[in-house]
């Protein structure tokens, strides 16, 4: 194989088949995949289907803590998780340039690879297409997911008054390491992002209590994400300022930059909003896991300011967070 990824890679030819054979199957194989054919065959999923799609463009690919490989199987996995799914397989589509050291393709195949195993989600199909130089930053994943239904009945309208709002660690991460890796922050400290999958924290939470919603924060952070559960209905959240954790390389990341870290992304952090005689046991669960250890408490739904989202500080003040507006932070994703 040549070591740079060419046009002739994607023209379903001789060179699509090395890459195929040379890197993807040893990467991914299994018995649906190994047919090659145009779609997957799968056994009876044994519940009801839970199906999403995502796309990845990150730049740069690689960022501390994770790259665009892990990222693209954390995004959708999670994103399954968060509908109450249990995640099963995953179709993966790479959009490559022309020019991009097949190294960096390698790193990132294996990067899937991994975090596939450690969500237990197996690759069934795909496709892969080359672009010519300069039209996409390296590469760019697609990946669409299918798992079955373990929690009927989560979202907006299973909200009730009293409910309390957890979060499975620290906020931010993701966007300040991201920044970081551009270049953008002329400091150095240990950040990294938080994308991890989150299908034993989403299984645990449901385990240990009754769980109302469940939402991962990415762009526009836990904010914009706490907005969407609440805009257009009679119910509102309060957020204690003091019970939310924020990382202190991130805070720093985030004031050098004149950012605020609820708005800034999260790739591995869970939002539940869950019935609070619950809240202790679903909390307890939470930390006695990876990515857990450091979930609290942050807020409750009321009912006092409805659609808004209300801050607390802890001088006895109070804003309210809207979505975010703008580009905060562009391509993190």
């Amino acid at each position: 194989m040549e070591p740079i990824i060419t046009m002739d890679y994607g023209s379903g030819g001789l060179r699509t088949a090395q890459l195929i054979d040379e890197i993807l199957l040893p990467a991914f194989g299994n018995a649906a995949l190994n047919d090659l054919g145009d779609g997957a065959v799968l056994p009876d999923l044994g519940g009801k289907p839970v199906f999403s799609t995502d796309s990845f463009v990150v730049t740069p690919w690689k960022f501390p803590g994770g790259d665009i490989g892990k990222l693209a199987v954390c995004g959708t996995v999670n994103d399954l998780c968060m509908a109450g799914g249990k995640p099963l397989y995953l179709s993966l589509s790479l959009i490559l340039e022309e020019g991009l050291p097949l190294a960096d393709l390698r790193t990132v195949v294996d990067s899937i690879a991994r975090t596939a195993k450690e969500a237990g989600v197996q690759i069934v199909t795909g496709d892969t297409k080359v672009v010519e130089r300069g039209s996409a930053d390296g590469l760019y994943i697609n990946t669409a997911g299918i798992g079955v239904l373990r929690a009927p009945g989560l979202g907006r309208g299973a909200l009730r008054p009293g409910d309390a709002v957890l979060i499975s660690g620290s906020v931010g991460c993701h966007g300040a390491a991201v920044m970081m890796a551009r270049g953008d922050l002329p400091m150095a400290g240990d950040l990294r992002s938080d994308c991890r999958p989150l299908h034993e924290l989403s299984a645990a939470a449901l385990g240990a209590g009754e769980v109302h919603i469940l939402r991962d924060p990415t762009r526009g952070g836990v904010a914009t994400t706490l907005n969407e559960f609440v805009e257009g209905s009679g119910l509102c959240i309060d957020l204690e300022e003091e019970a939310i954790p924020v990382d202190a390389p991130v805070a720093a990341a985030c004031d050098l930059l004149g950012l605020d870290p609820l708005y800034a992304a999260c790739e591995g952090r869970m939002l539940a909003v869950v019935n609070p005689a619950d809240a202790d046991a679903v909390l307890a669960a939470l930390r006695t896991l990876p990515g857990g250890e450091g979930a609290c408490r942050i807020g409750t739904v009321g009912d006092s300011r409805p659609g808004k989202v209300v801050l607390h500080t802890p001088l006895g003040g109070s804003r309210i967070l809207g979505k975010l507006t703008g580009a905060q932070l562009p391509r993190i994703c």
